[in-house]
């Protein structure tokens, strides 16, 4: 489904009162709601779960790398935040070299990154000049809509 189709059902959520929207396109499914009149949000249908790996007697208890946290980032003017959902990748297929790296010089419109949604490929662009000097997300890890991908200075 097109950014630009699921940006205009938000805002069709938005300005109306209904609380609930699902939409069904062939495979993909989309289901967006609002929840205490705050803006709506877009999930995936049929989310996979990873398996949780529970430590048993005779594994020793493994403690979860905790995400670091970046206070206050989004509302950084040099940070490059994902336009979506989906699961983010550097490159454009596992062979490839990533289309940046730290300290790589980016201008508007320059390809940083794919974020696959629903089986699709997007190609997110920058919206901004300067350097790249942090990739905050891993390739491969799941993104969601205004999350963090990348600093720039």
């Amino acid at each position: 489904m097109d950014l630009r189709k699921l940006k205009t059902l938000i805002d069709l959520v938005e300005a109306s009162d209904i609380s609930e929207l699902e939409l069904t396109e062939g495979e993909e499914k989309v289901k967006i709601s609002r929840q205490n009149n705050i803006q709506p949000s877009v999930a995936p249908v049929n989310y996979v779960q990873q398996p949780i790996q529970v430590p048993t007697d005779k594994q020793p208890a493994v403690k979860a790398e905790e995400p670091e946290v970046i206070e206050n980032i989004t509302e950084s003017k040099n940070v490059i935040t994902s336009p979506m959902v989906g699961s983010f990748y550097r490159a454009a297929s596992p062979d490839s070299a990533p289309f940046i790296d730290i300290g790589s010089s980016v201008k508007k419109g320059d390809t940083l990154c794919i974020i696959e949604a629903m089986k699709i490929l997007n190609e997110i662009e920058s919206d901004k000049e300067g350097t790249i000097s942090k990739i905050l997300i891993e390739n491969g890890q799941p993104v969601e809509f205004g999350q963090p991908l990348f600093e720039i200075s």
